[in-house]
């Protein structure tokens, strides 16, 4: 499968197919933490559960995942377990992720396990678990449609992170949603 591809400028990664930025290098956690976490309730939905799941429709650079993890990790008991599912149509190099996640290293001990266990560019499903198995990753690789509309679950909260829908017209679609609506939990 096709892998991203980057351009590095100032040390930020733009996809050059959709001519957007993965992250603002100013400020990309504040606007992960205050775009995912804060507007779907968390950690606070998750407090006194042993099982949540949260789903996202573009992996990227991992940004969104490692902050939420971050966030589970410090808020959980060790027996509460996390169950993150992401598409990525177009993922990464190993390379590549690690040159994005290194410009938090408050996150360092979480991107290390991350880039260690990425799977290759191979479609399908890779089932990670990670963190002392606290928090298993369903990396989909394929196109979102198609990943969302094979998969089995009850989604407890949603990130709707493609590029913006001008760039990404793919990531927003009435099908996708329908999807979505499909996964989650009442």
């Amino acid at each position: 499968m096709k892998q991203a591809h980057i351009e590095w400028q100032q040390g930020q990664p733009v996809s050059t197919v959709f001519d957007d930025v993965y992250f603002s290098r100013e400020g990309g956690v504040e606007e992960t933490e205050y775009v995912f976490l804060q507007n779907n309730g968390l950690p606070e939905r998750w407090q006194g559960r042993d099982h949540f799941v949260i789903a996202e429709t573009g992996f990227g650079t991992g940004l969104n995942f490692l902050t939420t993890v971050h966030a589970w990790l410090q808020s959980t008991d060790e027996q509460s377990r996390l169950h993150y599912i992401s598409a990525e149509k177009f993922p990464l190099s190993r390379d590549d992720l690690h040159r994005a996640l290194s410009v938090w290293p408050e996150f360092e001990p979480y991107s290390t396990e991350l880039i260690q266990a990425y799977p290759p560019a191979i479609e399908g499903y890779h089932q990670l678990n990670l963190f002392d198995h606290r928090v298993s990753l369903t990396l989909m690789l394929g196109e979102a449609e198609t990943m969302f509309e094979q998969l089995d679950a009850r989604v407890d909260a949603w990130y709707l992170d493609g590029f913006a829908p001008g760039k990404n017209p793919d990531m927003w679609t009435q099908d996708l949603f329908q999807q979505m609506a499909r996964l989650s939990h009442e």
